[in-house]
């Protein structure tokens, strides 16, 4: 008999927890509800709170809006979308997670500080020529937008290790990362930073992953290698879903990416005794349910 096991650290984090619990709240009372972006990167998931009435707009459609509602979601937004919200009285519901904030805060001083170190006026506030702010992180992530918004865009971002080499190491670098980047290959840029840096220059490094996401990696490691086949459900545009997905498939060869039970192969099942599903930081519960329940039938 085969044997399904849904692997309980999985499923959606804090932080997107929250904001869809902020989006229930307020579509069960039948109010109009916008929310700028997709809530989660999971196209199931934003088709069950669509049904129920909320509304997908881009930050062109959010321009055209006056006087309603926008929930921003948990990856967080730059100064100027809390601007536009100002200028064309709108109120926002904040579901930024509580981490990302944080972040967001912590790149905002650094920014302010290097301006006013090196500002001939309290008016000029462009950073320091010698400083370069580097974020760890996915360019035109949604998060990476917010975070890169918090120094006038002038943020450096570096999608891969490879890309550490381009930084200018005769000047000041202070490092940050995108809260749902891979823990190993941030400490491996900094080893590199470490050991390139010129002795005038100042290096400082901030770990701001999240540990909740990162402490998922050793653990779905542990649950891959205990199946004979691996189904990892997740939206093809989460970014913290390709990384985990990766790293079942460097422990179990037999690992398939599927966005929904409809993906399922019967062909996979030959031979196969035990099979995990697992996701992502933006995969529902009920999703894996799905699934598990798909490969029952079949």
């Amino acid at each position: 008999m085969l044997q399904i096991e849904i692997d309980s650290g999985s499923g959606f984090c804090f932080g997107v927890t929250t904001a869809i619990s902020k989006a229930e709240e307020e579509l069960a009372e039948g109010k109009t509800l916008y929310c700028l972006g997709d809530i989660v990167h999971n196209g199931m998931e934003c088709e069950r709170l669509r049904k129920m009435g909320l509304i997908t707009i881009n930050h062109e459609q959010m321009r055209d809006l006056h006087d309603v509602k926008v929930l921003l979601r948990a990856h967080g937004e730059p100064p100027e979308t809390y601007e536009l919200a100002r200028r064309n009285n709108i109120e926002i519901i904040d579901a930024t997670c509580p981490v990302v904030l944080q972040l967001q805060r912590r790149i905002k001083k650094q920014y302010e500080k290097a301006g006013e170190t090196n500002a001939p006026t309290a008016a000029d506030k462009e950073p320091s020529a010698d400083s370069q702010i580097v974020i760890f992180g996915k360019n035109g992530h949604a998060e990476v937008l917010g975070l890169v918004g918090q120094t006038e865009s002038h943020a450096i971002v570096i999608e891969q290790f490879d890309d550490v080499k381009r930084l200018d190491f005769t000047r000041d670098i202070y490092l940050y990362s995108q809260t749902t980047k891979s823990l190993d290959e941030f400490h491996k840029i900094i080893e590199y930073i470490q050991s390139h840096i010129s002795p005038s220059a100042e290096f400082r490094s901030f770990d701001t992953i999240c540990r909740q996401v990162a402490n998922r990696m050793p653990n779905i490691s542990a649950f891959a290698t205990r199946h004979d086949l691996i189904l990892f459900v997740c939206g093809r545009k989460s970014s913290n879903g390709k990384v985990l997905f990766n790293e079942c498939l460097r422990v179990n060869g037999n690992s398939h990416l599927i966005e929904g039970p409809e993906e399922i192969n019967q062909e996979w099942l030959k031979g196969i005794k035990t099979v995990g599903i697992c996701g992502a930081t933006s995969t529902p519960k009920w999703l894996m349910e799905q699934c598990r329940d798909a490969l029952l039938k079949l």
